[in-house]
């Protein structure tokens, strides 16, 4: 065979060998098929949570019960508080007020994990087992997160996101990186703790926690051990 052909056939075996290698499926496709399947919208609850946040010497704490449904929106009410004034105020309490004002705004599906607000990519199964995905923002927004959720690759349950945040929320507040973890709780797919990570100009780093522990989803009781199982994380 004369050179030339050789090696036109050599290129056309290697295209289709790369050919199909990039049409072999990655193995948390099916998971992200799975998830976005599954139906996300915030449900009705009612769940006690506590939050803590630490910017260099300044700590404080506050516990509410917070309530949401699609009739009334997002309310809460202060159960027991400590630590920092400033921190309570304007760290803690603006958290949950701005919740609050997302939610009566209508603002809430520009976070929504969908393909309006993200594109997926997979990212194979990691040492835990648990399907990676990474999140790319469409927009350079302060709601969306640019980094990876991990889901059971079974049935596409989110068990964590984390990343940054698109956008700073402000000018004072810069690289803001969250981890968020879900369970399911009452059979419905339900945020149970957060952790933040932020650089505050001239006041240096800063952190903050919240958990959730739920006493009642989507309109039913929740039993006793999943809220003592949460509240342990």
């Amino acid at each position: 065979m004369p050179q030339h052909r050789l090696a036109a056939t050599a290129l056309l075996l290697i295209g289709i060998a790369g050919g199909a290698r990039a049409t072999v499926p990655d193995e948390a496709d099916s998971s992200i098929r799975q998830f976005l399947a599954q139906d996300y919208t915030q449900p009705a609850y009612r769940a006690t949570r506590r939050l803590e946040a630490e910017n260099g010497s300044r700590r404080g704490w506050i516990e509410a019960v917070t309530e949401y449904s699609p009739k009334t929106g997002f309310r809460y009410e202060i159960t027991d508080e400590g630590g920092s004034n400033h921190i309570r105020t304007k760290v803690l309490r603006a958290v949950l007020d701005g919740e609050r004002d997302v939610i009566a705004l209508g603002e809430a599906a520009r976070s929504s994990l969908d393909r309006a607000n993200y594109t997926f990519q997979p990212n194979g199964v990691d040492d835990e087992g648990l399907a990676n995905v990474l999140l790319v923002p469409r927009r350079k927004e302060r709601v969306l997160v640019a980094g990876t959720m991990f889901l059971q690759p079974t049935d596409g349950d989110l068990v964590r996101l984390q990343g940054r945040l698109a956008k700073s929320p402000s000018f004072w507040i810069k690289n803001v990186d969250i981890t968020r973890s879900y369970e399911r709780i009452g059979g419905v797919v339900v945020p149970v703790a957060l952790e933040s990570t932020a650089q505050v100009r001239l006041l240096g780093p800063a952190s903050l926690r919240m958990t959730y522990v739920y006493s009642e989803v989507d309109g039913h009781p929740v039993g006793s051990t999943a809220a003592s199982a949460t509240s342990s994380r």
